[in-house]
């Protein structure tokens, strides 16, 4: 007869013990499961003709904002991922579903790439997930293809065209003549910038298209030339304005005979074409580092690591990563539609926009900037390229909200 041991159990077998030795060990010794750590996606141009602006500068800047925020959120670690979009819609809708999927990515943003950034806000808002425009300028997205989770914070191409165009042709400037990139973004900013200058009274009179990440503008040029138009207007950005700039200058067109008047320029471009090239030149820009002291203060932290100076992109990945986290902390949650109401009713105030309000249509209305180029004897000190002409406020400087075709935003009676 075999003696039963303890609960009955046969002497022979020792199994039983098992989950109960593991249960008292657990009494003693817990593991608890480390959560998963909050992703943010950095989805941008990092070799093409907008990486200067944006690109490996715009991961720095989340790194930064994550670590001006102490790392951490809801007991969770925060990450940063990357990835290069090729400027490809496809590539970039793909990216952001791995992502979304796969690698706990709650908000994708700087999204470099009009056409990227519209495709990556509709499957952002299917998922659940915050997207964040800063480095493309279409204002459909903040128009018909708006979000509930979707937000444009760093500038558009209604805010880089429409006061700039008034204001020119108010100089006198009234003919007007595109040379215009060959998708959404181009097309935006010429409609933006052709509506502006028709009800302060211009005229449009001609108009070219090239590809993205042309070599040649010459062609461009010269069917501007042979529009007599007072003004060459530049729809594009990047490697494109500059290369269209120096090739403009190479071609003998100066203020003395027609002005070209680049609607979208960064301080990267500024220093790449060098003073002696874009002295003269005025566009609307929403970040200057050198702007007051906090800019300052900021902008060398981000020059200590990139040894350039921020963009308005650059800033404004960082303004929005912060913000995003903030709402995150403040709502207990990283669900977006909680996060991204959390994000409308909360004033923006950082090195980015000192009192930006974002509306309902997700458009965050900052300040903007009237700058003209110095020339190369009015710079003291290195990156010291702009004198700031005037101040725009958010309400001026970007499309009305009762103008806005965002079905999200509900129209007066």
């Amino acid at each position: 007869m075999i003696k039963s041991g303890v609960f009955g159990r046969p002497r022979g077998s020792s199994l039983w013990l098992i989950p109960i030795l593991g249960l008292i060990a657990g009494w003693f010794n817990p593991v608890w499961a480390e959560p998963a750590p909050l992703a943010i996606g950095i989805l941008t141009d990092m070799k093409g003709p907008y990486a200067d602006l944006s690109g490996e500068g715009s991961v720095v800047a989340a790194e930064m904002a994550v670590a001006d925020f102490g790392g951490r959120v809801l007991g969770r670690d925060i990450r940063i991922v990357a990835a290069d979009h090729q400027n490809k819609p496809a590539i970039a809708a793909s990216i952001a579903e791995e992502w979304f999927d796969h690698e706990h990515v709650g908000m994708i943003t700087d999204l470099t790439n009009s056409g990227a950034a519209i495709a990556v806000q509709k499957i952002a808002a299917g998922r659940n997930r915050i997207s964040v425009t800063v480095g493309a300028g279409s204002t459909d997205l903040t128009g018909k293809s708006c979000s509930p989770t979707g937000f444009h914070w760093a500038y558009d191409t209604y805010s880089n065209s429409a006061p700039l165009g008034r204001a020119m042709v108010g100089f006198g400037l009234d003919t007007w003549f595109f040379i215009t990139v060959d998708y959404a973004f181009g097309w935006s900013l010429e409609s933006e910038a052709t509506k502006a200058v028709t009800a302060a009274g211009g005229k449009v009179v001609g108009s070219a298209r090239h590809p993205l990440n042309s070599n040649d503008f010459v062609p461009y040029l010269s069917a501007g030339q042979d529009s007599n138009s007072k003004v060459i207007a530049l729809a594009n950005a990047g490697a494109d304005t500059i290369n269209t700039v120096q090739q403009a200058a190479e071609i003998g067109i100066s203020p003395r005979s027609q002005t070209l008047v680049p609607l979208l320029v960064f301080i990267s471009d500024v220093h790449k074409l060098g003073l002696d090239t874009a002295k003269g030149m005025t566009f609307i820009d929403g970040f200057y580092w050198n702007h007051d002291d906090a800019s300052r203060a900021w902008s060398q932290r981000f020059f200590a690591r990139r040894r350039v100076m921020p963009t308005m992109v650059h800033a404004g990945v960082y303004s929005a990563v912060l913000h995003y986290l903030h709402a995150v902390q403040a709502m207990g949650s990283d669900d977006a539609a909680k996060v991204a109401e959390k994000m409308r009713e909360t004033t923006v105030h950082d090195i980015f926009a000192a009192d930006g309000q974002v509306r309902p249509d997700g458009r965050m209305e900052h300040d903007m900037y009237l700058v003209r180029v110095k020339a190369p004897g009015q710079s003291p000190t290195p990156w010291d390229y702009y004198d700031v002409l005037k101040t725009i406020p958010g309400k001026e400087a970007f499309r009305p909200l009762a103008d806005s075709e965002c079905p999200l935003v509900k129209k007066s009676p």
